[in-house]
């Protein structure tokens, strides 16, 4: 009887899952998208200057979006943790959709002039703060929803729908290269991904109005503790310093190895971009099937070692990849080095979330979660790419290689005296 009754909560709570981690599809389709199509429409709204510059232009305005995404976390942390995950995803897919109408309609320089560059910022704002929030409200409600024994493998689909939507945005990307011409991709064909995006944010919004809460919000609800910025960093400063130095590396790596890849892949190592997105879709495709097997091996053997060997390996490899990776002669070799580079990635992204969300008491752990991550997000993974390309154009390009392996390093020091959170995290005794 016990067993009947379970079976059915069983079901809901998958449910809730798959309904959770369809929504985060969407918002990472739409934000990637504009990386994706970028080397499209950079032109479309900086005429002036070469190709470098046009996507220095355009990577300024993706750094922007990072750089509000800490404003985003604190606003839908805190309003996650008061008024329930579910409602905290419902909003920040809204934002989201609205973002991508707003790039999809807005005119061209040509057309508006500088009210055009405006605008395309504005939706990068609007999208900043709705990533911001999604991270911790995703993160938090996938962890809380899994069972004590599964949580490293169910909070490990967070990436797998992120890489979802990063890889749609390049299949999506793949497809319209092959049925129109270079010229009408650049006259309007990047619009198109942008109107899919807002279409897909609506469903979804509806959608994530039906999914269940999570039994800890309810606790946390009854129990009358309130979350706060104050209250985070007062009765939690480790734990929020903590989730800064852990992220500091991976989210770079990450970046540096997705959206940054693609650009490096054209500009330096000279393949076309069509080569180039079927290099990273093929990578990111593997990529994506890892994740559920790190996260149910950190299920086995804890997180903590697969940590450090992130840190390890993305302290000695970056530069020999990278470097291997400019010189591939082939795409086959490119696509071999870059799938070793997010091999070695998968030991940060498969489980970064549960990390996070085992800090943190159910009260706080959605504006824990998301605020110190976003801080590290935009310090780090948001001015990857603008950090590259102003390297590219100063003549120094290594330099780069070797700011991605220091900074693995120093959150190697932070895996290394980290506790393991599996057994002695917030989320332990309950499930």
């Amino acid at each position: 009887m016990v067993q009947d009754r379970q079976h059915p909560d069983r079901r809901r709570a998958l449910r809730s899952i798959v309904g959770g981690s369809l929504g985060n599809f969407v918002e990472w389709y739409d934000w990637y998208v504009y990386s994706a199509f970028s080397v499209y429409f950079a032109s479309r709204f900086f005429p002036a200057g070469d190709q470098t510059a046009q996507l220095l232009s355009t990577a300024a305005i993706f750094a922007v979006g990072f750089l509000v995404r800490p404003i985003g976390a604190w606003l839908m942390g805190i309003y996650a943790d008061h008024h329930g995950r579910k409602a905290g995803l419902a909003l920040s897919v809204g934002l989201m959709g609205g973002g991508s109408l707003l790039i999809a309609l807005t005119p061209t320089a040509e057309t508006i002039g500088l009210a055009a560059p405006l605008l395309l910022l504005i939706a990068r704002l609007l999208q900043g703060l709705s990533v911001g929030g999604e991270y911790g409200a995703s993160a938090t409600y996938l962890s809380e929803m899994a069972g004590p024994n599964r949580r490293g493998l169910v909070s490990s689909w967070q990436y797998v729908t992120l890489i979802g939507g990063q890889l749609a945005a390049l299949a999506v990307q793949l497809s319209l290269q092959a049925l129109l011409s270079e010229a009408a991709m650049e006259q309007w064909g990047w619009r198109v991904p942008f109107l899919v995006g807002a279409a897909l944010a609506l469903a979804v919004f509806y959608l994530r109005r039906k999914i269940d809460e999570t039994a800890d919000y309810a606790a946390a609800k009854a129990s009358g503790r309130r979350s706060g910025t104050f209250a985070l960093f007062r009765e939690h400063p480790k734990e929020a310093l903590l989730v800064i130095a852990l992220t500091a590396g991976g989210t770079l790596s990450f970046y540096a190895y997705t959206t940054y890849m693609q650009k490096y892949l054209v500009n330096s190592a000279d393949f076309t971009r069509p080569q180039a997105t079927v290099i990273m879709t093929a990578a990111l495709a593997v990529f994506m099937l890892l994740q559920p097997l790190f996260g149910a091996l950190s299920d086995r053997i804890g997180r903590r070692p697969l940590l450090i060997g992130f840190g390890l390996a993305g302290t000695l490899f970056t530069v020999p990849l990278f470097t291997a990776i400019g010189s591939a002669g082939s795409q086959g070799a490119a696509f071999g080095l870059v799938l070793a580079g997010l091999l070695i990635v998968s030991g940060y992204t498969s489980i970064n979330a549960i990390v996070k969300a085992e800090l943190f008491p159910p009260h706080i752990r959605a504006l824990g979660v998301a605020l110190p991550y976003a801080i590290a997000n935009a310090l780090f993974g948001g001015t990857a790419e603008y950090v590259a390309l102003w390297l590219v154009q100063a003549g120094h390009e290594p330099l780069f290689f070797y700011y991605v392996s220091g900074m693995c390093a120093l959150s190697l020091i932070a895996y290394w005296r980290m506790r393991e959170t599996a057994k002695h995290g917030t989320m332990t005794r309950q499930g």
